[in-house]
């Protein structure tokens, strides 16, 4: 697997190694480059340009999340941005890595679920390998300090495995996400 993940690249915005902000627990937080949803009030407009941020291969990433310390205290793993789903054929060799890792894996989207169902294809790929989405475009006159993980009211924090079980979306009911 690891030649292969020297061969996918990825273009991101940044990472934070130890974020306490993405989710909960100690995680890694990778900001994806690129992303047409453009919402007024973005939290991170500069990831919005495709060209933007830099050219990684996954292996960078793995190179990142690999060593002792991240064995003990780091369990998580967000995808954010930028927008995932717009990268997620080149994504999902990492998000496999990262399961056999042991990782819980969590992507933000301006997506929904259903739009994702409804696209299938490798964003539907990637969304299977999700353990939480946090899906919804942020839209500025919904936008709340208050709400845990999210920045407007309107997003909501699924269940991945219930809701493909369901064929719906179904809301995380797991105190550690708080929602």
């Amino acid at each position: 697997m690891c030649s292969q993940l020297s061969n996918i690249k990825i273009r991101v915005a940044g990472a934070v190694s130890e974020s306490i902000t993405d989710g909960p627990g100690i995680r890694f937080a990778l900001f994806l480059q690129g992303c047409s949803h453009r919402c007024p009030g973005c939290h991170n407009p500069e990831t919005h340009d495709p060209m933007g941020g830099k050219e990684i291969t996954l292996q960078d990433v793995i190179d990142q999340v690999s060593g002792e310390r991240y064995a003990k205290y780091v369990h998580g793993f967000t995808f954010s941005g930028g927008e995932p789903f717009e990268q997620a054929e080149n994504l999902i060799p990492l998000a496999k890595e990262l399961k056999k890792r042991s990782f819980e894996l969590a992507s933000y989207t301006g997506y929904t679920f259903e739009g994702i169902m409804e696209a299938g294809g490798k964003m539907k790929e990637f969304l299977e390998l999700m353990d939480v989405l946090i899906d919804g475009p942020f839209i500025l006159a919904q936008r709340s300090l208050s709400i845990n993980f999210r920045g407007s009211k309107n997003q909501r924090i699924l269940d991945v495995k219930k809701s493909l079980e369901e064929g719906k979306p179904v809301l995380m009911h797991d105190g550690r996400w708080d929602i």
